[in-house]
């Protein structure tokens, strides 16, 4: 099969779009015919040794993935050859074929596309994991998201205001709010013309954010906590500014606030019953319409690599997709 391999930790260019042996289930994993596997993040992160944990050389990157089952180990029950899944892997989804936990799988709506699918599991699980597990974000709350255009980032504007949520948007360019907008949020900030921390107490009478949603880390990130409400929550989903913010914890003290760590991977496979519980919520509002990834744009499998560029310079708006023919 074909596949695009990590043989050395660096940037999109060093990677390998080559053949690579075929895979075989083990007994509770499922083989899926990779249709499309949506690029996070985290991805540009890991093929540069970057990540929390650091794959064993050589490795396929590629976690969010859309397919059809082709084969199941002997203790799976739950799917058949020929099923339409969509779920989460460790890594390997850039490939024509990937290994998937059977507890990491769902089945795919008929009226969700695989493209959409692929794109809807780790942006939407995560962002609901932080809001109502972690956060406990309740209606009538403020809910103030960093890079709001991004994949995670529109997922937390759409879930916040079904949530109940008053939602402002902050991303960086006006285009961007734009989008933002669209989604659902209902007031914005472009943090690259307005000061961050100034226009939040502004848009919430003085009072400051109740909820921060920060995927982006760097300078805002102590910003928007000097900017939240007491008994605020900071949630800490990632580092797309590049860099892992250094927090005065004085400011909890005076804040009476609590940063909390998001890590929706780990709490997948921690607790596989809670996590399908979440997910069947959000395939519900899925079917009635009130949730919908935005696909930036689609490569083939081949041109991998220029999707990863394009995230790593901030290009995009939503989700970028990989996509096999």
């Amino acid at each position: 099969m074909k596949a695009i391999v990590c043989e050395e930790f660096g940037l999109p260019s060093t990677l390998q779009y080559k053949e690579v042996a075929s895979l075989k289930p083990k007994k509770d994993e499922v083989l899926v015919r990779v249709s499309a596997c949506s690029v996070n993040f985290p991805d540009t992160l890991i093929i540069q040794g970057l990540y929390q944990f650091k794959p064993t050389l050589p490795f396929i990157p590629g976690s969010d993935i859309a397919g059809v089952v082709k084969e199941v180990g002997e203790n799976v029950t739950a799917f058949k050859v020929g099923d339409a899944v969509f779920g989460f892997a460790m890594n390997g989804g850039f490939a024509e074929e990937v290994i998937v936990q059977s507890n990491a799988i769902f089945p795919k709506p008929e009226n969700m596309d695989f493209p959409i699918a692929a794109s809807f599991l780790m942006a939407y699980g995560t962002s609901y994991h932080a809001l109502k597990d972690r956060a406990k974000l309740q209606k009538g709350e403020t809910l103030v998201v960093l890079g709001a255009s991004g994949g995670v980032g529109l997922a937390a504007v759409q879930l916040g205001k079904l949530m109940g949520a008053k939602v402002i948007a902050a991303a960086s360019t006006d285009e961007k709010l734009a989008l933002c907008k669209h989604y659902g949020a209902d007031l914005t900030i472009n943090y690259e013309k307005e000061d961050l921390k100034k226009r939040i107490k502004e848009l919430t009478d003085g009072k400051g954010a109740d909820v921060i949603y920060d995927p982006v880390g760097g300078h805002n990130t102590e910003q928007a906590l000097r900017a939240t409400a007491w008994e605020g929550r900071l949630l800490v989903v990632g580092f797309a500014a590049g860099t892992i913010p250094k927090i005065p914890l004085n400011l909890t003290l005076l804040k009476g606030c609590q940063i909390m760590g998001i890590f929706w991977g780990s709490f997948a496979m921690q607790f596989p019953k809670k996590n399908y519980q979440n997910t069947m919520e959000l395939m519900q509002w899925f079917s009635q319409g009130k949730l919908k990834p935005h696909i930036h744009q689609i490569f083939p499998l081949k041109e991998t690599a220029k999707a990863l560029e394009e995230m790593m310079q901030r290009k995009v708006k939503g989700k970028i997709v990989i996509q096999n023919q």
